[in-house]
């Protein structure tokens, strides 16, 4: 008997199954090959389950469909599945399947992989070499390939790294040629269908201010971008935090799990990204002018780090997210300076002292002149502040004497 004959026969017995415990046809909604279900387990055979899909409708299910990769059945009578339609009888029999694994190749392989291209049916292959393309993949016995545009969501730097590994594809092509049977995948598709089902449940969840967990997926030079599920979005390099990053990465890296603020959400034009979405880390730390005055009061003499060189002046880091700067008259005591690189090198540890606080405009101007160095410590202006405010002139001490 030919394996087109054992197929017919098997689905045969699978209706008949269906029949005993289903009853008489009743009336059913439409339903098509392809299209996606979700059903509850109403019971279970020997290698089949019983799902009711809908009204009066049940499906049939092969129990190998929900068997883990130790065969374990992983669901009970009145758990929910979804699945897909992979035919449906002239008298109302539903075939279900999760995904086609099985198979011996020649013709049988051949007629359910043409099955699975007109019902949209995920197949599942293994992973078996990489040429120039793509990946070559072997399913339901036969040899296939998968173009690397289609392998993830996003460019694969290593295609090798897919190698032995069992992933679900769609068949995008089954076609004959002189050189014999053309096969063609894509889990780039089912992917993209997963994404979508989770940015529907992420998108009712975002708003301005909302906190959001996500994971980081890419650094840029501008940023990193975040899944927040099914749906990215933006932390720009801004945002990062109060302190001035050079990149990305000294942050963050891929892979990474954060929490956010979403700050920024615009509608676009591309059906694929219907929004742009704007997050924060910054939103969610402390700010730390909050109590700059305290921190470095006036006449303070601090160390800090050189940062950045304009024709102006210097940029010293205080700490973290606070930085002031060295004017070009405070760079060079008596020597005339005509660009802070003269005088300083970005990274250079120094010696400051702050000669004014402007927390509206978030400035700290500080000097490195010659008559500043003698400047107090943070402790040592607190008690400055205390002493009386009019010391008096040498006449006036004498009279006290």
């Amino acid at each position: 008997m030919t394996s087109k004959d054992e197929d017919t026969q098997d689905f045969a017995a699978m209706l008949a199954e269906f029949d005993q415990v289903s009853g008489p046809p009743q009336k059913r909604r439409d339903l098509r090959a392809g299209e996606d279900v979700r059903g509850r387990v109403v019971s279970i055979g020997r290698d089949v389950a019983f799902l009711d899909i809908g009204g009066k409708s049940e499906g049939v299910l092969e129990l190998a469909d929900l068997r883990d990769a130790d065969g374990n059945l992983g669901f009970a009578v009145g758990d929910e599945v979804e699945a897909k339609v992979a035919e449906v009888s002239r008298d109302g029999g539903v075939v279900l399947r999760k995904r086609l694994s099985r198979g011996r190749g020649g013709e049988a392989g051949e007629a359910e992989l043409g099955a699975a291209l007109i019902s949209k049916l995920p197949v599942e292959g293994l992973v078996t070499g990489v040429n120039k393309g793509g990946l070559e993949v072997q399913v339901l016995g036969l040899r296939a390939f998968c173009p690397l545009s289609q392998v993830d969501l996003r460019p694969v730097a290593e295609p090798a790294s897919f190698i032995g590994q069992r992933l679900l594809f769609v068949v995008t092509k089954v076609a004959r040629d002189s050189r014999g049977l053309d096969v063609v995948l894509s889990r780039r598709q089912l992917l993209e269908e997963e994404q979508a089902g989770r940015a529907d449940i992420t998108r009712g969840k975002l708003a301005i201010g909302a906190v959001v967990r996500g994971t980081v997926t890419s650094l840029k030079d501008f940023g990193a971008f975040v899944d927040l599920g099914g749906i990215e979005g933006l932390i720009h390099v801004s945002e990062l935090g109060f302190s001035r990053v050079g990149k990305p990465e000294d942050v963050l890296q891929v892979g990474q799990d954060v929490e956010v603020q979403v700050v920024r959400i615009e509608k676009t034009d591309d059906p694929r990204r219907p929004e742009r979405v704007g997050l924060s880390l910054k939103a969610l730390a402390g700010d730390p002018w909050g109590d700059i005055k305290q921190r470095f009061p006036e006449g303070a003499k601090l160390a800090g780090k050189v940062v950045r060189l304009e024709s102006f002046g210097a940029f010293v880091e205080l700490a973290p997210g606070i930085e002031g700067l060295v004017h070009l008259g405070e760079l060079g005591a008596k020597k005339r300076v005509r660009h802070a690189k003269e005088a300083v090198k970005v990274g250079q540890a120094v010696e400051v002292t702050v000669l004014e606080v402007d927390v509206s405009r978030r400035r700290i101007g500080l000097s490195m002149a010659s008559d500043a160095a003698d400047g107090a410590s943070v402790s040592d202006v607190a008690a400055v502040k205390a002493a009386p405010e009019k010391l008096g002139t040498f006449a006036d001490l004498f009279k006290k004497k």
